[in-house]
């Protein structure tokens, strides 16, 4: 079995590390030249098979068996159709695509050809997660009533990613919501075991703006007077943290120097009030299901940590969660306050790798569903579309201001498709 990786970034390297313990990584693709050269130094890929750009990669047409695309957000869409009309079976990295017309296209013509395409929605495959929809199939608490989700984002990981980084500006990569939060949709599409019916959004950016920069700061924080007294000073982002996410996004040379010569001119070094980012910081959904059930999703970059807490509620009892601690606890409801309430806590198996074993599982899927082709991945492009189709009416929502019918949307994007083939074919 062989694989391709096309974009060399932290995520691409975390699924083909562990894909290269059972099979070659045969061709990097990789715009930038000190990544492109950590990625084929540790594969052992020869010069021949090391690409800046994804076309002089599709020139040499098939060469292995599948492709991991680990690319920006507004790439995924011209590099997976390409790949599936040269025959590659993919690991998608979320989000499929900005746009839903274009994950409508490419489900589409995955299906035509005939390939697989699995997407990267690890949370299915942690233990945590999944011990929750155990819980709720079993049925010992009845149906599902309404549900409290929240995505803490953490205020480093928000500068970071949403403020500094690749994610910073919706016309670069995607809405908040969609990026990060896509996610999110579909383990809550998953838990209710329901497509949406209606959302509602609203969001803004608040904080991460000029008007509320320190007065005299400069536009980077190596140039700022006031950085002392600032926690999004740059060097107190990452140089304490050397070796480790997200210091080791932002240069291969993870010395004190390397990170500080980064600084001076990548736009991690930039203030976080001064910068060219356009995402919501915080944005609230309501989420109404095709079966009934209610959910209010919450998504904050003013938290001290990356977690996710959920409070399912039941007919007879509910469930908390907290993926940091790995804890779910479950009560059954009462007849009155004094009475003695059942109480468990679950502790699901620890994983290895990260979200929780989520990468893991997810590539143990992948490798499978490439050898065996009966295989139905947890997270194939068909189970996949619906969460993208749900982040994007969130966020039309939100900009509208209006209500999201969902089946609404999703004529209005079929009737978008079927307008575009009917184009082609005239011409």
């Amino acid at each position: 079995m062989k694989l391709a990786l096309i974009g060399a970034g932290q995520r691409g390297m975390i699924y083909s590390e562990y894909a290269s313990k059972t099979v070659e990584i045969v061709a990097v693709v990789e715009p930038n030249d000190n990544r492109r050269k950590v990625a084929a130094d540790q594969f052992g890929i020869p010069l021949e098979k090391q690409f800046q750009s994804v076309d002089e990669f599709y020139r040499l047409g098939k060469i292995c068996d599948a492709l991991i695309i680990s690319s920006m957000d507004r790439d995924h869409y011209t590099q997976t159709m390409e790949a599936l009309d040269l025959g590659y079976d993919i690991l998608l990295e979320k989000p499929i695509s900005p746009s839903p017309e274009e994950c409508l296209r490419i489900q589409q013509k995955a299906n035509e050809k005939g390939r697989k395409v699995i997407v990267c929605h690890v949370l299915r495959y942690t233990n945590f997660f999944a011990e929750i929809k155990k819980i709720i199939d079993s049925n010992e608490l009845g149906k599902i009533i309404t549900i409290q989700h929240n995505e803490n984002v953490g205020n480093y990981h928000m500068a970071h990613s949403f403020v500094r980084g690749n994610w910073r500006n919706s016309d670069l990569a995607s809405p908040i919501i969609m990026q990060k939060s896509c996610h999110d949709m579909d383990i809550l599409a998953w838990l209710v075991d329901s497509d949406a019916k209606r959302i509602s959004s609203y969001g803004d950016l608040t904080y991460f703006k000029e008007e509320n920069a320190p007065a005299n700061s400069a536009d980077r924080c190596l140039d700022c007077k006031v950085a002392a007294d600032c926690r999004f000073d740059a060097r107190k982002a990452y140089l304490p943290i050397r070796g480790q996410w997200p210091a080791t996004t932002i240069s291969v040379d993870q010395t004190e120097e390397g990170l500080l010569k980064a600084l001076e001119t990548s736009p991690y070094g930039r203030c976080v009030y001064r910068s060219d980012n356009n995402v919501c910081d915080h944005q609230a959904s309501i989420i109404e299901f095709k079966n009934g059930v209610t959910v209010t999703f919450n998504l904050s970059g003013f938290t001290n940590k990356m977690y996710r807490t959920l409070k399912i509620m039941c007919e007879h009892g509910e469930i908390r969660g907290d993926d940091s601690l790995n804890i779910i606890e479950v009560t059954r409801f009462t007849s009155n306050m004094s009475e003695q309430y059942e109480h468990t806590v679950i502790r699901p198996a620890a994983m290895n790798g990260g979200h929780n074993g989520g990468d893991t599982g997810l590539m143990i899927d992948f490798l499978d569903n490439l050898v065996n082709e009966d295989s139905n991945s947890r997270s194939s492009i068909d189970r996949s579309v619906e969460s993208h189709i749900m982040a994007y009416a969130a966020e039309r929502a939100r900009v509208t201001g209006t209500v999201i019918d969902i089946d609404h949307l999703k004529e209005e994007l079929q009737e978008t498709l079927r307008d575009s083939r009917s184009i082609t074919m005239q011409r």
